[in-house]
């Protein structure tokens, strides 16, 4: 399981990561993951492909860092929103928040559209977010293991079923 990257310091990294996360964003709304080039990233965030380069080795792990801010926004927004600690899953009404926010971007992910790589490392970030909120009421083991793996694949496949109903 992937942990939560730091943010780097310098303002001119943040925003040339922040554009190429969007770029990545934008495109998935339109086209299929198999479809999306790093080229294709690149254009549309108007940077060169040596300065993706130097920010992520590939598409999938821009995929993966926009999943990590994704999860790392969700915990904290479950932490300031007077949420207790004895509250489980705290981080559902913001991830059903953002969904619903984002339904076009999220039929792209978790949606009948999406790709297989795409849909995993959605459904990864929710298992990890479960995975830390179960970790809080039970003791490790197998089945707080599979408790998460079963609630995390129910959850991506809700939300997916949800996307593609409410269309409008």
């Amino acid at each position: 399981m992937t942990s939560i990257p730091p943010q780097p310091a310098d303002r001119r990294v943040q925003r040339t990561r922040r554009s190429l996360r969007d770029a990545l964003i934008s495109l998935l709304q339109d086209r299929s993951w198999d479809d999306i080039g790093v080229q294709d990233i690149c254009e549309h965030a108007d940077v060169g492909r040596s300065t993706f380069y130097m920010h992520f080795q590939s598409k999938e792990q821009l995929l993966a860092n926009g999943f990590s801010e994704l999860q790392a926004m969700l915990g904290v927004q479950a932490g300031t929103e007077g949420k207790k600690k004895s509250e489980r899953l705290s981080f559902l009404c913001g991830l059903i928040d953002h969904v619903s926010d984002n339904r076009k971007l999220f039929r792209s992910v978790v949606g009948r559209r999406s790709s297989h790589v795409v849909q995993m490392r959605f459904k990864e970030m929710v298992l990890l977010l479960i995975t830390e909120d179960l970790a809080q009421h039970s003791g490790a083991g197998w089945q707080r293991d599979a408790t998460a793996h079963y609630m995390a694949g129910a959850l991506v496949e809700l939300l997916g079923w949800w996307v593609e109903a409410r269309k409008a």
